[in-house]
Formats: C-alpha cells, structure tokens, sequence
C-alpha cells in the first residue's frame, strides 16, 4: 500500500462503490438557486442522451428552503436519463460535494453547477478521454460568461481575475494540466472516481459555507491529486456558459474574494508545507512569522499598482490592488487565525435528515 499522502488525512474518505452504476454521473449540488438550476437541468436534458456511454444526474440540495426540490422531481418523469435528488443538511459546498461522490455510483463524476449552460457535445468531452484513455485522471474544459449585468471596464476576465468568478478559457489546444501548472474550475471538470476513492474528497474547512468567500477547497484537492501522480487534460470542446451575477461584478465582492484566498491559500501552505510553485513553506526563511517570499510580492504588486496609475492601464491596476488584497488575508491567517469553516458541518434547526427523495429513481 502507498503511503498515506500529505495533508490527506483530513480529507474525508469517499468509500468504494458495491455496484457497478454507469459510466458518469453528472453532480451538481444547489443552495437556494431554483430558478438557475431549472435552467441547468434543461439544458442538461437537451444533450443526447446516448453519446455511447451511460450516464445520469444528481442534485444535492445543500439545505435549501426555496423550491429546488419541486424544480427537480417536476423533470424527473421526461428527463431523457435517470435524475436523482438528494437532500444534504450539513451546511457547505464541500459536505455536499462529498455526500454526492459517496452515493455516485460511476466510474467518472462530472463537476458542474447550478446555473450553467451546456451545448450537445459537453459530456462527450469531458468523458470519453478517460473512458478512452488511462493515462488521464480527470478533465477540464473553458468556461464562457454569461453576464448578468455590465462588465466593469477593469475587469478583463482572460486574465488572473477570471477565476474570481468562475470563468476561464485556455485557448484552442488542448495540453496536460500538470504540465502548465494550471488546474480546472469546479464548475466544469470531471474526474475519475478511483482517483477520488485514492486521496478522498473535499475538505470542508476550506469549502465555501454562508456568505464567508472561503474557498479553494479544489485547489487543495489538486494538490493531493498531483502528490498521487494523477495527470488531468484540458478538452477545448468541453465547453460550457456560467452566469456571472451582476452582484459579483463590483470592486467590493473581488477585493472581499482575493482576500479569503489568500487566507484559504494559507491553510493550504500550512496543510501541505509547500506553495502551488513548490516553495517549501516549512524551510523558507520568515519575518515576524512571514515567508520571506511574500514581502518581495507585496513590495512588487504595490509598485506595479502605481505603475499602472502612472501609465492608466485600469485592468492591471485591479489585479495588482486584488493581489495586496489576496497578501493581506494570507498574513492575516499566518498571525490571526480564523475558526471559520473549520467546523464546517452546520445544520439549520428543524430540517429533516439526508435522504432521498422517494418518488425519484
């Protein structure tokens, strides 16, 4: 048996699958958002719904009290494969991710979200590279924005700051993961299911949960991912549309989200004892409890930042002021830990447990 991979053991374990299932189960876990979700699972159902494989769907309701529950069952009947529901109280993205890999009987599960998009040929993409190929773990495709108000003109999405709000497009040519030092965005990626039962699932202290923007419990998994020898692909035809709420396209929700990655990236560095570019954060000379390292960015963002005042270049100066923003939450966590989403499984009182809804397949 390989030995136990670093930061794994707090990553909870997704148990082998008894049966068979299918080839790929596309999971998309949903909080309040009934009336984005009924527009993902049409356009899910327009694709065909025999691409030479099997496959099927799974909403995890993580805690909603809107009507995402009648938005599913009222598909289930015309729905062209199997849709299931399923009802997670813990509160949290990552707790519903992982609830949804549990039961997910298949060899591959396909990320997406609740208000997404997908044209006709998206699940072929994403799927039969690693129904065809064994030297690819999981895929990842672009992302397109559909957006729901104005684009600020600083916001150039092409660039660092696309991911702040889940879109991203990497070109015509598709290249290994690994390879670019990249990784998918959760809202359009798939993965093998053996490599999920190898080093486990999400960890929900890092997941988002409430209106705290914690997150990067993705990127955290992608580590593991990597330390297992795991390759991913990038599939230019795995192409899907995600909508960008007008309320994320303010200067205020970009600073706010920079700032909890840079205290989620922290607990990474802590977790795993290196940086995405592999600086060992447990040898790295510090200051006053600092990598070294992060001085000399800070000190380079800053004076980028007046550069970009100097020669007016709006889109640089945002991502140099969001990059102090990202260095501010990363010291924060380093001197002032935070407990939030550390103890990530809430209930609401009074909900009912997870189960399944009866009446669907």
């Amino acid at each position: 048996m390989a030995a136990p991979l670093a930061g794994s053991h707090a990553a909870p374990a997704i148990p082998p699958t008894s049966t068979a299932g299918v080839d790929a189960t596309v999971l998309i876990c949903t909080y309040n958002r009934g009336r984005y979700l009924a527009r993902t699972l049409d356009s899910l159902a327009s694709m065909p719904a025999d691409p030479g494989f099997s496959w099927n769907v799974l909403v995890v309701d993580n805690n909603s009290d809107d009507d995402t529950r009648a938005v599913v069952e009222a598909r289930v009947a015309a729905f062209p494969v199997p849709l299931r529901y399923l009802f997670e109280p813990r509160q949290g993205k990552s707790n519903a991710l992982n609830t949804g890999m549990s039961v997910a009987a298949a060899a591959v599960i396909v990320f997406t979200d609740d208000d997404v998009e997908v044209g006709p040929g998206w699940i072929a993409a994403a799927v039969r590279p690693l129904l065809e190929r064994r030297d690819i773990d999981y895929t990842g495709g672009p992302v397109r924005p559909i957006w729901s108000g104005p684009r600020p003109a600083w916001l150039d999405e092409r660039g660092n700051l696309g991911g702040t709000i889940a879109v991203k497009d990497h070109g015509p040519a598709p290249f290994v993961f690994e390879a670019e030092r990249k990784t998918p965005l959760g809202v359009n990626m798939a993965v093998r299911r053996s490599l999920i039962e190898r080093i486990g699932g999400f960890r929900p202290d890092l997941g988002r949960n409430g209106k705290a923007l914690l997150g990067q419990e993705q990127a955290e998994f992608f580590y593991r991912s990597r330390e297992a020898g795991a390759r991913g692909l990038y599939v230019p035809e795995m192409v899907l549309d995600h909508v960008v709420p007008a309320s994320r396209l303010t200067r205020n929700y970009f600073r706010r989200w920079w700032y909890w990655k840079g205290v989620s990236h922290a607990r990474v560095h802590e977790i795993h004892g290196r940086t995405e570019l592999g600086i060992d954060t447990r040898t790295v000379p510090r200051l006053l409890g600092i990598p070294r390292f992060v001085y000399g960015n800070v000190l380079r963002n800053f004076a980028e930042w007046v550069g970009a005042w100097v020669r007016p270049n709006a889109a640089r100066r945002a991502e140099h002021w969001l990059s102090l923003a990202y260095y501010a939450g990363y010291c924060r966590e380093i001197w002032w830990p935070t407990t939030l989403g550390r103890d990530a499984a809430v209930q609401k009182p009074g909900r009912r447990s997870s189960s399944e809804s009866p009446a669907l397949p």
